[in-house]
């Protein structure tokens, strides 16, 4: 399995960072992708990388919580990290109207400045959307055959949304949201739409705590050891087995963001 989501950066992991990834490890994790939120975290991304060698990859990005803060050399900052050879993707980058954390103006500035950078790169897009999809899939649009992948991270969007995005050529990561009967079930009735060669799984560690863990853990903190409940509902939706799901979006996730992993 590959994790493509792990904000592994996040304070919540200081404490036993590398027990984490022992876990990962145990649970048959055979690479992560730590998401790069903002510059700061990106550079930290980076150096958990070096220090886990071909093991951890990154992204670098900032994403639109961020985008008000944004200094205005940032296309530039963002490009240097990039040429850190751990960097296989420009993200997590998009739009979020729903909380509103940068104003509207600068979340569309900055993401289409990311947008232009992934194609100068020609690296892939780790996107974020939420209540934003027709702003962003407008900003996408010119580039959809411009760079080399779009991944639509954490999706939790409606039908006609998810057809948009196949449509458009791009891979899907879900999470444990999908674990999740109270708010996950619309997530749950569309996910058979998704072929499994456009399918990527993710924890978004610490984030989305998958609902189905049992027994139920200590600690409210997800982490990429609890990829494989992912897994297990996933592949009930979707009628196929837990190791046809692992092997596809295992090649799929190394394909796009360029890691060498054996699969079993």
């Amino acid at each position: 399995m590959i994790d493509v989501g792990v904000n592994l950066t996040n304070s919540r992991f200081d404490k036993d960072r590398a027990e984490v990834l022992a876990r990962a490890k145990e649970a048959n994790i055979r690479a992560m992708l730590v998401t790069g939120t903002n510059i700061e975290e990106s550079k930290q991304a980076i150096l958990q990388c070096r220090q886990n060698p071909n093991y951890l990859y990154c992204t670098a990005g900032i994403h639109p919580h961020d985008a008000d803060q944004a200094d205005k050399d940032y296309l530039e900052t963002l490009y240097q990290l990039a040429e850190n050879n751990c960097v296989r993707a420009i993200g997590e980058c998009g739009l979020d109207f729903n909380r509103n954390f940068s104003t509207a103006e600068n979340q569309t500035r900055v993401f289409q400045g990311q947008v232009e950078l992934a194609q100068q790169l020609n690296l892939p897009l780790f996107l974020h959307q939420r209540d934003a999809f027709q702003a962003w899939f407008k900003i996408l649009k010119p580039y959809l055959d411009k760079v080399p992948a779009l991944v639509s991270h954490c999706f939790t969007g409606n039908k006609n949304e998810l057809l948009q995005c196949l449509d458009a050529g791009m891979y899907i990561g879900i999470t444990g949201w999908v674990c999740d009967e109270r708010r996950g079930q619309a997530l749950r009735d569309i996910v058979p739409l998704i072929p499994l060669e456009r399918l990527m799984i993710e924890t978004d560690a610490p984030y989305l705590t998958p609902r189905t863990i049992r027994p139920k853990p200590k600690s409210s903190r997800n982490e990429p050891s609890y990829l494989p409940y992912v897994v297990k509902m996933l592949a009930e939706l979707l009628g196929c087995s837990e190791l046809e799901l692992i092997n596809q979006t295992t090649n799929n996730s190394a394909k796009v963001f360029n890691i060498s992993v054996n699969n079993g």
